[in-house]
C-alpha cells in the first residue's frame, strides 16, 4: 500500500524570486509592496502547471517587478509566510514558500506599478521585511536575506578561487 510523502494537512506552496544585484562588494535586494501596499515582500505567487517552480518564480519577478535575469533552477531556502488577518475572512492563511535566487540583469518599468519595486541593502531589506509582521514571520523573512547573503558570498569566494 503506497503512502503519500506529504502530510495530510500540508500547507499550500508558493514560489518566490529573491532578486538581487551586486554593487561592488555589496548585495542589494529588490522588494515589492504587497497587494495591500502596507508591507514589503519578494515577488511571489502560486506555481503554475506546465512550468518548473523556478520558471514560475521568474515569471512572478517579471509580472510584479518588471525584472529579467538569471534564476537558479533549485530553491536555496524554504520559509513560512502568512497572508490575511484573523478578523477578515478567510482569516490568516499560512504558506510554505520555495525561494529561488535571481540575479537581475534588466528592469522594465510599468509592470504592476503599485508594487513599487525598490532596491534595498541587505540590512535595510531585513528591517523593512520585518515591519508590520508578527515576530514569527518577520524572522522567517529576515532568514531569507541572511541565507541569500551567506550563499552569494560563498559563491563569490568559490568563483575567486577557480
Amino acid at each position: 500500500m503506497a503512502t503519500s510523502r506529504l502530510p495530510r494537512f500540508a500547507l499550500p506552496l508558493q514560489v518566490a524570486a529573491v532578486c538581487y544585484r551586486r554593487r561592488g562588494p555589496d548585495i542589494e535586494f529588490l522588494l515589492v509592496n504587497t497587494n495591500g501596499g502596507g508591507k514589503w515582500t519578494f515577488p511571489k505567487g502560486a506555481p503554475e502547471h506546465g512550468i518548473s517552480h523556478s520558471q514560475a518564480a521568474e515569471q512572478e519577478a517579471w509580472e510584479e517587478a518588471g525584472v529579467r535575469g538569471h534564476i537558479e533552477t533549485r530553491h536555496f531556502h524554504l520559509y513560512l509566510h502568512s497572508k490575511g488577518v484573523f478578523w477578515k475572512p478567510p482569516g490568516v492563511r499560512e504558506f510554505v514558500i520555495k525561494a529561488f535566487l535571481m540575479e537581475v540583469d534588466a528592469i522594465e518599468p510599468g509592470h504592476e506599478p503599485e508594487r513599487n519595486p525598490t532596491w534595498f541593502s541587505s540590512d535595510d531589506a531585513k528591517k523593512i521585511l520585518a515591519k508590520g509582521r508578527e515576530v514569527k514571520y518577520a524572522h522567517e523573512m529576515q532568514a531569507v536575506i541572511d541565507r541569500a547573503v551567506q550563499r552569494l558570498n560563498g559563491a563569490a569566494k568559490l568563483n575567486v578561487t577557480e
